[in-house]
């Protein structure tokens, strides 16, 4: 299994088949600790998972963070709104990376706040990819679905289960799952993970 920490189908169904580092925190525990990452984030990263299960994801800053990227990424979780920035954090040895880390709500059957969604991806400096590249990249993707598939995708972003879009959009469950599991394979993501963050690049 490729995520550590707290472990049940929801939470390998969002990050253990990612190739994408990712964490998923808890809200309901006070200062929103990470309960679960999966193998590319301990790549990333170079901590182990008992150094990182937790605490909570600002542990990647470091003396040059921005704490204007930093305030970006608190006011998304406050407003339990998906929210991408790129920031400086650090390795567990101290080297200084390029970061584009996506933040995602999760929400459950009830409509309440569950989980967060973290993703990083390392902006390499020696091939840097703007973040205009990736915003087309993705943009290019998503307009290649159908409207319905764009719509179940943009609910996925929003952080909703399939019985929460399924109300929202008026269609079956079964149907948002035919589609679900359709826009995935075109997106080429392996994950909810994947396809969230391509959603949030996007700008849906």
């Amino acid at each position: 299994m490729d995520v550590v920490g707290r472990s049940n189908e929801k939470l390998d169904a969002l990050i253990a088949n990612s190739p994408i580092a990712s964490v998923i925190s808890d809200p309901r525990q006070s200062g929103n600790p990470i309960i679960a990452c999966n193998a590319a984030f301990l790549e990333l990263t170079g901590y182990a998972e008992h150094e990182i299960i937790g605490r909570n994801c600002k542990f990647l800053a470091g003396p040059a963070t921005e704490p204007w990227l930093t305030d970006t990424i608190s006011n998304g979780v406050q407003r339990h709104a998906p929210v991408m920035v790129e920031i400086l954090n650090y390795k567990r040895d101290g080297t200084p990376f390029r970061n584009a880390v996506l933040v995602a709500p999760l929400f459950d059957e009830d409509g309440e706040l569950e989980f967060f969604l973290g993703s990083q991806v390392e902006i390499e400096p020696s091939a840097p990819v703007s973040y205009e590249s990736r915003h087309a990249a993705a943009a290019t993707a998503v307009k290649a679905l159908s409207r319905r598939q764009r719509e179940v995708l943009a609910e996925m972003a929003l952080g909703h289960l399939n019985k929460q879009i399924a109300f929202r959009l008026g269609l079956s469950e079964q149907t948002v799952k035919m589609h679900r599991a359709l826009l995935m394979e075109r997106l080429g993501a392996a994950s909810t993970a994947e396809a969230i963050r391509i959603a949030v690049e996007a700008g849906l």
